[in-house]
């Protein structure tokens, strides 16, 4: 099994930074791809950015130039650095793990989630 657990979120003004981090720990896999989701009340789970083994990556339109995923291999921990938040950030951010290694945007494609944790930017 695999425990994946966020930290980070919290409440910022616009245009604050946050980063947020997802430690995963227990089984290991050669090939894996992390993701970020994130979900807002009443909304289906959106995708954010994802890296995998190889260091590729890959972000929604939406948050590119202000958003930077990273990976710390001998920690187990992605990182999610979030600049120029916006109020339309605010949501649940959860990270997933792909078992596949694919850099997908859909979240049934990925098979362990963390429990998530809130980010919320007042404008």
């Amino acid at each position: 099994q695999v425990h994946l657990e966020e930290s980070g979120g919290g409440l910022v003004q616009a245009g604050s930074s946050l980063t947020l981090s997802c430690a995963a720990s227990g089984r290991t896999f050669s090939r894996y791809a992390m993701g970020w989701f994130r979900q807002t009340p009443g909304k289906e789970r959106e995708f954010v950015a994802a890296i995998n083994w190889t260091g590729a990556i890959y972000y929604v339109d939406s948050v590119k130039g202000r958003f930077t995923i990273s990976k710390d291999n001998p920690k187990n921990i992605v990182c999610l650095q979030m600049n120029d938040l916006k109020p339309e950030d605010t949501a649940v951010y959860y990270c997933a793990l792909a078992t596949t290694g694919v850099l997908s945007t859909q979240s049934r494609e990925y098979n362990y989630w963390g429990r998530g944790t809130q980010v919320t930017v007042s404008s």
